[in-house]
Protein backbone atom coordinates (compact mmCIF):
# COMPACT_ATOMS: atom_id res chain seq x y z
CA UNK A 1 0.00 0.00 0.00
CA UNK A 2 1.46 3.68 -0.59
CA UNK A 3 1.66 6.20 2.20
CA UNK A 4 0.79 10.11 1.22
CA UNK A 5 3.84 10.64 0.69
CA UNK A 6 4.79 7.97 -2.40
CA UNK A 7 1.25 8.83 -3.93
CA UNK A 8 1.94 12.27 -3.80
CA UNK A 9 4.81 11.86 -6.00
CA UNK A 10 2.77 10.30 -9.08
CA UNK A 11 -0.21 11.83 -11.42
CA UNK A 12 -3.69 11.25 -10.60
CA UNK A 13 -5.35 8.63 -13.13
CA UNK A 14 -6.53 10.03 -15.90
CA UNK A 15 -10.28 9.44 -15.13
CA UNK A 16 -13.05 11.24 -16.62
CA UNK A 17 -16.40 10.84 -14.21
CA UNK A 18 -18.22 8.20 -12.41
CA UNK A 19 -19.22 5.51 -15.13
CA UNK A 20 -22.23 2.86 -13.19
CA UNK A 21 -22.24 1.68 -9.58
CA UNK A 22 -22.89 -2.21 -9.61
CA UNK A 23 -24.79 -3.87 -6.87
CA UNK A 24 -25.73 -7.78 -6.56
CA UNK A 25 -29.93 -8.30 -5.89
CA UNK A 26 -32.01 -10.92 -4.78
CA UNK A 27 -34.40 -10.50 -7.70
CA UNK A 28 -33.50 -8.18 -10.70
CA UNK A 29 -37.31 -7.98 -11.31
CA UNK A 30 -37.89 -6.30 -8.14
CA UNK A 31 -34.70 -3.95 -8.33
CA UNK A 32 -35.59 -2.93 -11.86
CA UNK A 33 -38.89 -1.86 -10.89
CA UNK A 34 -37.86 -0.08 -7.74
CA UNK A 35 -34.94 1.43 -9.68
CA UNK A 36 -37.51 2.64 -12.52
CA UNK A 37 -40.85 3.56 -10.48
CA UNK A 38 -39.12 5.01 -7.80
CA UNK A 39 -35.95 6.37 -8.94
CA UNK A 40 -36.90 7.58 -12.60
CA UNK A 41 -33.85 5.02 -14.32
CA UNK A 42 -34.35 3.42 -17.61
CA UNK A 43 -33.29 0.34 -18.14
CA UNK A 44 -31.13 -0.17 -21.32
CA UNK A 45 -29.25 -2.82 -23.41
CA UNK A 46 -26.80 -4.59 -21.67
CA UNK A 47 -23.83 -6.91 -23.39
CA UNK A 48 -25.09 -10.13 -24.76
CA UNK A 49 -22.11 -11.55 -23.73
CA UNK A 50 -23.15 -11.94 -20.19
CA UNK A 51 -23.93 -15.58 -18.94
CA UNK A 52 -25.51 -13.98 -15.61
CA UNK A 53 -29.04 -12.48 -15.37
CA UNK A 54 -28.87 -8.62 -14.74
CA UNK A 55 -30.06 -5.63 -15.32
CA UNK A 56 -28.38 -2.07 -16.84
CA UNK A 57 -30.37 1.07 -16.07
CA UNK A 58 -29.05 4.87 -16.51
CA UNK A 59 -30.21 8.18 -16.13
CA UNK A 60 -28.73 11.11 -14.54
CA UNK A 61 -25.43 10.73 -16.52
CA UNK A 62 -24.96 7.66 -14.09
CA UNK A 63 -25.82 3.74 -14.63
CA UNK A 64 -26.80 1.24 -12.33
CA UNK A 65 -25.51 -2.37 -12.98
CA UNK A 66 -27.56 -5.19 -11.47
CA UNK A 67 -26.85 -8.64 -10.86
CA UNK A 68 -28.59 -11.20 -9.59
CA UNK A 69 -27.60 -13.26 -6.47
CA UNK A 70 -30.65 -15.03 -4.83
CA UNK A 71 -28.46 -16.48 -2.28
CA UNK A 72 -27.44 -12.83 -1.42
CA UNK A 73 -28.11 -13.85 2.41
CA UNK A 74 -25.71 -16.40 2.23
CA UNK A 75 -22.96 -13.94 2.21
CA UNK A 76 -24.32 -11.34 4.86
CA UNK A 77 -24.26 -11.88 8.33
CA UNK A 78 -26.94 -9.48 8.76
CA UNK A 79 -29.90 -11.16 7.48
CA UNK A 80 -32.93 -9.36 9.13
CA UNK A 81 -33.49 -5.51 7.74
CA UNK A 82 -30.80 -2.73 8.98
CA UNK A 83 -31.97 0.13 10.13
CA UNK A 84 -31.58 3.33 8.38
CA UNK A 85 -28.40 4.70 9.42
CA UNK A 86 -27.26 8.20 7.37
CA UNK A 87 -24.00 7.05 8.37
CA UNK A 88 -23.75 4.19 7.16
CA UNK A 89 -22.81 3.38 2.89
CA UNK A 90 -25.21 4.74 0.49
CA UNK A 91 -25.46 6.26 -3.43
CA UNK A 92 -26.81 9.70 -2.95
CA UNK A 93 -28.98 11.64 -5.94
CA UNK A 94 -29.24 15.77 -5.77
CA UNK A 95 -33.19 16.56 -6.14
CA UNK A 96 -34.91 19.56 -6.83
CA UNK A 97 -37.40 19.31 -3.95
CA UNK A 98 -36.94 17.36 -0.75
CA UNK A 99 -40.27 17.73 0.36
CA UNK A 100 -42.24 16.06 -2.83
CA UNK A 101 -39.65 13.25 -2.44
CA UNK A 102 -41.02 12.77 1.13
CA UNK A 103 -44.35 13.31 0.19
CA UNK A 104 -44.11 10.49 -2.43
CA UNK A 105 -42.33 8.18 -0.53
CA UNK A 106 -45.11 8.41 1.83
CA UNK A 107 -47.35 7.87 -0.79
CA UNK A 108 -45.21 4.20 -2.00
CA UNK A 109 -45.41 3.23 2.05
CA UNK A 110 -41.70 3.66 1.90
CA UNK A 111 -39.91 4.17 5.06
CA UNK A 112 -37.24 6.54 5.44
CA UNK A 113 -35.42 8.54 7.79
CA UNK A 114 -34.82 12.78 7.81
CA UNK A 115 -31.63 14.60 8.28
CA UNK A 116 -30.04 17.91 7.95
CA UNK A 117 -26.72 19.09 7.61
CA UNK A 118 -26.29 22.67 7.68
CA UNK A 119 -22.84 25.09 7.44
CA UNK A 120 -21.99 28.78 7.59
CA UNK A 121 -25.59 29.69 7.08
CA UNK A 122 -25.81 26.48 4.53
CA UNK A 123 -28.72 23.68 4.73
CA UNK A 124 -28.95 20.54 3.11
CA UNK A 125 -32.05 18.09 3.78
CA UNK A 126 -31.66 14.85 2.99
CA UNK A 127 -33.41 11.72 3.02
CA UNK A 128 -32.71 8.01 3.23
CA UNK A 129 -34.20 4.95 2.21
CA UNK A 130 -33.34 1.16 1.53
CA UNK A 131 -33.96 -0.54 -1.97
CA UNK A 132 -35.44 -3.98 -1.93
CA UNK A 133 -31.81 -5.85 -1.27
CA UNK A 134 -31.10 -3.26 1.97
CA UNK A 135 -28.40 -0.91 0.04
CA UNK A 136 -29.40 2.85 1.18
CA UNK A 137 -30.12 5.42 -1.17
CA UNK A 138 -30.11 8.91 -0.43
CA UNK A 139 -31.93 11.96 -2.24
CA UNK A 140 -31.02 15.39 -0.87
CA UNK A 141 -30.06 19.13 -2.06
CA UNK A 142 -26.66 18.49 -1.17
CA UNK A 143 -25.49 21.64 -3.87
CA UNK A 144 -26.60 23.92 -1.15
CA UNK A 145 -22.77 23.09 0.35
CA UNK A 146 -20.50 24.58 -1.87
CA UNK A 147 -17.77 22.74 -3.04
CA UNK A 148 -14.30 23.95 -1.70
CA UNK A 149 -10.92 21.59 -2.24
CA UNK A 150 -9.27 21.57 0.92
CA UNK A 151 -6.09 22.45 -1.10
CA UNK A 152 -7.02 25.17 -1.71
CA UNK A 153 -6.91 26.70 2.05
CA UNK A 154 -4.43 27.59 3.91
CA UNK A 155 -2.91 24.21 6.45
CA UNK A 156 -4.36 25.97 9.06
CA UNK A 157 -7.76 26.29 7.75
CA UNK A 158 -7.79 22.89 6.68
CA UNK A 159 -6.95 21.69 9.96
CA UNK A 160 -9.91 23.52 11.42
CA UNK A 161 -12.26 21.43 9.14
CA UNK A 162 -10.98 18.38 10.53
CA UNK A 163 -11.04 19.25 13.98
CA UNK A 164 -14.56 20.94 13.86
CA UNK A 165 -13.08 24.50 15.36
CA UNK A 166 -13.39 27.75 13.60
CA UNK A 167 -14.82 27.64 10.08
CA UNK A 168 -12.78 27.35 7.61
CA UNK A 169 -12.74 30.48 5.08
CA UNK A 170 -11.28 30.56 1.94
CA UNK A 171 -9.91 33.31 -0.19
CA UNK A 172 -11.32 35.23 -3.00
CA UNK A 173 -9.53 33.39 -6.01
CA UNK A 174 -10.41 29.73 -4.46
CA UNK A 175 -14.34 30.58 -4.34
CA UNK A 176 -14.06 32.00 -7.90
CA UNK A 177 -12.44 29.14 -8.82
CA UNK A 178 -15.07 26.68 -6.94
CA UNK A 179 -17.90 28.49 -8.68
CA UNK A 180 -16.71 28.39 -11.77
CA UNK A 181 -15.45 24.81 -11.28
CA UNK A 182 -19.35 23.78 -9.73
CA UNK A 183 -20.89 25.43 -12.92
CA UNK A 184 -18.68 23.27 -15.36
CA UNK A 185 -19.84 20.56 -13.52
CA UNK A 186 -23.31 21.26 -13.95
CA UNK A 187 -23.26 21.89 -17.26
CA UNK A 188 -21.21 18.40 -17.94
CA UNK A 189 -24.24 16.63 -16.07
CA UNK A 190 -26.75 17.42 -17.74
Amino acid sequence: MLDSVEANNFEALPLLSLNHVSLLCRSVWDSVRFYEDVLGFVSIKRPSSFKFNGAWLYNYGIGIHLIENPSIDDFDTIVEPRPINPKDNHISFQCTDVGLVMRRLQDMGMTYVTAVVEDQGNRVDQVFFHDPDGYMVELCNCENIPIIPLSSCSFKQRLSSFYKSAPAKCGFMENAMMESLSMEMLNISF
